[in-house]
């Protein structure tokens, strides 16, 4: 395995004040640190850890939308949605790989999740009750996504900044396909553009908690921010998420669900409401409505497909008996 080589990922690297000096000042001249560079433990962690919820995410909210597939109105959105679902399906995988190269495995990775030690988003646990949701999903929650993600396009590990870039140009589509089914509701008729505004207000306060606690209750923030993993802070990107879609929803004549929001002049976004911290926290520690769903059908769909993996692994062993055999 290409980590197997990895330095420091078995806490044998002496991290020496020099050694972290050296490591800042890579950090700090935007070099790329790559999977053999030296690096210490705790942002080898830090990036196994962001970077295994992030694929864990990627998988699990392949659920909530996979289940609309049969019931979209037309073909025309039965492909659509069909062919984002198997995009989110890719980003999974792309992640996964960048996570091995780390030096944890797969199967660690699912085992964490399994077992809830590893989390995922949590949006994905609140359930898809209309049509509607396909398109504010693709609007609201993928628009969060891609305010996140953008900026790890940049992030100082190479193999996590590079998936990013392919992953980021695929959520874009998923968000103009999203803000289209909304915009299709809102113009449509009455009842069509009632089941939009449902879907806003439901939709609305989960994706603002999709950016993590404010800022001074955030754990790993100011270290990923020295590291460069993080360019901005989730209170930051939660406003700049804010600004970008209040618009947005204007223009369809949809109502944002917060009587407090409001245009503040002098520091040039919008104030809001307060967010209903507890119900974040209850969601994020595996209370959330379709918590136990989620895990059950990941769980699953792992088992179901042991024999696949066994079966690649064999081949693999094969064609690896045969080229020695032939030298």
């Amino acid at each position: 395995m290409y980590s197997q080589g990895l330095i420091g990922a078995d806490n044998r690297t002496e991290e020496t004040p020099e050694f972290l000096a050296r490591f800042q000042k890579r950090i700090d001249a935007e070099e790329k640190i790559e999977p053999k560079d030296e690096m210490p433990e705790g942002y080898r962690r830090t990036l196994v850890r962001q970077i295994g919820q992030h694929a864990h995410s990627e998988i699990v909210g392949m659920l909530p939308e996979g289940n609309w597939i049969t019931r979209a109105p037309s073909l025309r959105r039965k492909a659509a949605l069909l062919a984002k679902v198997q995009d989110e399906g890719g980003h999974g995988l792309y992640l996964y790989s960048a996570a091995e190269t780390l030096g944890v495995s797969r199967e660690e990775m699912t085992e964490e999740l399994l077992s809830g030690k590893a989390k995922y988003s949590s949006i994905f646990n609140y359930p898809t009750l209309s049509w509607a949701d396909m398109g504010t999903i693709g609007w609201l929650v993928d628009g969060a996504a891609i305010m996140n993600q953008i900026p790890l396009c940049r992030c100082s590990f190479g193999p996590y900044a590079r998936a990013m870039i392919r992953v980021c140009k695929e959520e874009s589509f998923h968000q103009r396909q999203g803000y289209e089914i909304v915009m299709t509701l809102a113009q449509g008729t009455p009842a069509q553009k009632a089941m939009a505004q449902d879907s806003l207000n439901r939709w609305w306060w989960p994706s603002l908690m999709m950016f993590g606690p404010h800022d001074a209750d955030s754990q790993h923030s100011d270290q990923s921010m020295a590291w460069k993993i993080k360019r901005f802070t989730n209170d930051e990107l939660r406003q700049k998420f804010i600004d970008a879609t209040v618009p947005q929803a204007e223009f369809l004549g949809l109502t944002i669900p917060d009587p407090d929001l409001k245009w503040n002049e002098e520091k040039g976004g919008y104030d809001h409401g307060p967010i209903d911290w507890d119900e974040f926290w209850r969601v994020v520690k595996g209370h959330g409505p379709m918590a136990k769903d989620r895990i059950k059908a990941r769980k699953k769909a792992w088992d179901d497909g042991a024999w696949v993996r066994e079966a690649a692994l064999a081949h693999a062993e094969k064609r690896r008996a045969r080229k020695i055999a032939a030298e």
